[in-house]
């Protein structure tokens, strides 16, 4: 048998893994370059291949990097990262907003080029991006007191009918409200019985923003004003019975949707998450890899799995629906069984 064959980096280089990169490179004899594991060029004759520690001992041997996959500079992904890296340091250190070209063009990449790489690494657009940065200082100087004419011009928007029309989404609230700490917000909340425990829905003058299971109506309300903790949260009267039966119904039959206005908040990148929860049919359930690469973000299965446990809608946004890649269920907010139980109504287990 050949040695090179049966050496187990060998089969790193047919499989072009790119886990390998960094801890050895391979050189070509009849080509005199040297390769990461990952290089896509073509497979060479393994009796002209020679392994070698690092770039270091190749080029001591008389061999030249190759200039496909670049073994003598940092790993791809890591000159990715650091790319999008400075092009966010660009967003964050800019008043007005950049466009896709001109963050493309200090990239030197093509727009649809950088667009496909920020988000991978990201898991957000660029404009997504910079909404949520400039979302994030108008934050801060409403939090500090300042005018909301200081912050939205401080934030980098235009003019004042951008910043109000873009408010609900950035703050949650109107800016007035959220400058003074959402004192003056409003959420109105009842607690009812179903077969997996109680259940608490809460809501604003939005739409529903809160479905919380469990087994204890004090922890249910500690955790409501955990998750707002600006509003005044009130004990709705009987003209919130049919929301909080429509929230119960939904927890017995989740795959019969729910038809009330949702008022969701959380970051860019949580929307992404929940909305593609979302979109998953009743009775089909995602892994965390797969969910991941459907928000564009391949490499964030963690980040998708943190989006699902701040989750405060259970069932409407049927975080239920995420599993482990081989299928199992665990990590569910409000417990495991009765994510198994949902899932079972619905007919996916």
């Amino acid at each position: 048998m050949d040695p090179i064959t049966e050496d187990l980096r060998w089969a790193r280089i047919v499989d072009r893994d790119a886990a390998a990169d960094g801890s050895f490179v391979y050189s070509v004899a009849t080509t005199g370059v040297y390769c990461r594991p990952s290089c896509s060029a073509r497979r060479p004759n393994p009796r002209n291949v020679a392994f070698h520690a690092d770039p270091a001992a190749a080029e001591a041997a008389g061999f030249r990097a190759c200039r496909r996959c670049r073994p003598d500079e940092p790993p791809l992904r890591q000159r990715q990262a650091a790319l999008v890296a400075a092009a966010c340091r660009r967003i964050e250190a800019t008043e007005e907003p950049l466009s896709l070209a001109e963050l493309a063009a200090g990239a030197r990449l093509s727009p649809h080029h950088f667009h496909r790489l920020f988000r991978s690494v990201t898991g957000l657009t660029p404009k997504a991006y910079a909404d949520a940065h400039r979302a994030a200082r108008v934050r801060s100087a409403l939090g500090e007191g300042k005018p909301v004419t200081t912050a939205l011009y401080e934030a980098g928007f235009g003019s004042s009918s951008r910043f109000y029309a873009a408010a609900p989404d950035l703050l949650g609230m109107k800016p007035s409200d959220y400058r003074k700490g959402g004192a003056d917000a409003e959420i109105r909340y009842g607690i009812g019985d179903s077969s997996l425990g109680r259940v608490l829905a809460a809501a604003s003058d939005r739409g529903v923003c809160a479905i919380l299971i469990g087994d204890d109506d004090a922890a249910l309300t500690s955790d409501l004003a955990r998750r707002f903790p600006h509003a005044r949260t009130i004990a709705a009267d009987a003209a919130f019975e049919a929301t909080l039966a429509a929230a119960v119904a939904l927890v017995e039959a989740p795959e019969r949707g729910f038809s009330l206005p949702l008022d969701i908040r959380g970051t860019a990148f949580q929307r992404r998450v929940w909305q593609a929860l979302q979109a998953i049919p009743p009775g089909e359930t995602r892994s965390y890899g797969e969910l991941a690469a459907a928000v564009g973000a391949p490499r964030g299965a963690r980040a998708v799995a943190s989006a699902c446990a701040a989750n405060a809608l259970a069932v409407a946004v049927p975080c239920h629906r995420v599993v482990h890649r081989d299928g199992s269920i665990s990590g569910y907010r409000w417990g495991v069984e009765r994510k198994r139980s949902l899932l079972e109504r619905e007919g996916g287990r």
